[in-house]
């Protein structure tokens, strides 16, 4: 019989495999860990789990005094692995296919204006390459809502200069194609002529987005440079690379875009995921309303 440590590694792979992201693989084995030493202490492993077990272990969780919004991952990540086990034929029944995510206020992201992000944009010093890189780097995450992770996987044959497209594998190594603005065209040519092959230094990288050493810019490594062009543009706000794909959204939205088209650029799978938008669309409209009307 399998170990517990054997069957998370499969799912580990599993997940690998469908091509979500990092920390979501991480977060899901921790949680996973902590279920598996719960049933260790009922004399019980993942396969002679049932529904009620499931229930305990969430009531121990709030008794630990975690919130509504942490519980929903561990559920996420039970219900995403008991789905696996099914559908590689380990399981018969689904003992969390009853377990419901609780419910929470769901928090509406934060979003830059137009002005910030451009302050943001042209901080960028293009007459050095590594400038050349970030700009192409924020240009694009703006212009196309990429996720971080798809920008920094991004290749140089993703980009169709021709029909102004990016062709993006994204979560679930779902592809789509998505358009990107002349700024952003203007600003990827300027770097590939004159900034990544400074950076390649005669080596080859088939990635568009590059660190110093000509390699593939690491995850952390952006961190660090967004973290750099927040603090020259004087934004004060707790953003993340994260933050212009919102702002991407939101920003389409108040320009009168359809739902529908949003929730394509964006790769979402639910249509509610992308409804989330609207909520801060209306806020906007409200702005505008107490700004604009006269008996406002």
């Amino acid at each position: 019989m399998k170990s517990s440590a054997d069957i998370l590694e499969e799912f580990k792979n599993f997940l690998i495999a469908e091509g979500d992201e990092l920390n979501t693989i991480n977060s899901y084995i921790y949680d996973l860990k902590q279920l598996d030493t719960y049933l260790r202490s009922r004399q019980k492993d993942f396969f002679s789990i049932q529904t009620e077990d499931l229930r305990q272990f969430i009531h121990i969780l709030f008794d630990m005094g975690l919130g509504p919004t942490s519980i929903n991952r561990k559920i996420s990540a039970m219900k995403t692995f008991y789905r696996h086990l099914i559908f590689s034929g380990q399981i018969e029944k689904n003992p969390s296919e009853d377990i419901e995510l609780l419910k929470t206020e769901r928090k509406l992201p934060t979003v830059l204006s137009v002005e910030e992000i451009e302050a943001m944009i042209e901080s960028a010093d293009e007459e050095t390459p590594l400038g050349l890189r970030d700009r192409v780097a924020l240009e694009l995450l703006y212009s196309s809502g990429l996720r971080i992770s798809e920008l920094l996987n991004l290749r140089i044959t993703n980009v169709n200069f021709d029909e102004g497209l990016i062709n993006i594998i994204g979560k679930g190594n779902k592809q789509r194609s998505i358009p990107f603005g002349i700024k952003a065209r203007k600003a990827i040519e300027r770097y590939i002529e004159r900034g990544r092959p400074v950076l390649l230094k005669e080596r080859s990288s088939p990635y568009l987005i590059l660190n110093a050493r000509g390699r593939r810019l690491s995850r952390m490594g952006f961190l660090k440079v967004f973290r750099k062009y927040r603090v020259r543009a004087g934004i004060d706000k707790k953003i993340t690379p994260h933050t212009f794909r919102h702002s991407f959204a939101t920003h389409l939205l108040e320009g009168g875009a359809d739902l529908r088209v949003v929730q394509e650029l964006l790769g979402h799978s639910d249509i509610s995921t992308t409804q989330i938008y609207t909520h801060i669309d209306r806020t906007y409209l409200k702005e505008v309303y107490k700004t604009c009307h006269p008996r406002a």
